[in-house]
């Protein structure tokens, strides 16, 4: 699996750029959260689950996508 680094910058496979601002633990479900920022507009953070912020695209549902995750890190 992909290591999620705090700090980068990752593209959404829809285009938009975010902060990767933390990783913490879910004390619901023992799993691992990535907290992120949007890098445009209010600058909104997010949370979602390690595994869904690290997981590949679904190219049957998001054909045309060139990216191959969800987030990818850029340089």
């Amino acid at each position: 699996m992909r290591k999620i680094v705090i700090g980068k910058t990752y593209r959404h496979f829809k285009g938009n750029l975010y902060k990767v601002i933390d990783i913490v633990n879910d004390s619901e479900s023992d799993g691992q959260v990535v907290i992120y920022e949007a890098l445009y507009g209010e600058h909104t953070r997010w949370a979602r689950p390690y595994d869904m912020f690290n997981s590949a695209v679904d190219k049957v549902k998001y054909p045309d996508v060139k990216q191959e995750y969800r987030f990818e890190a850029i340089d």
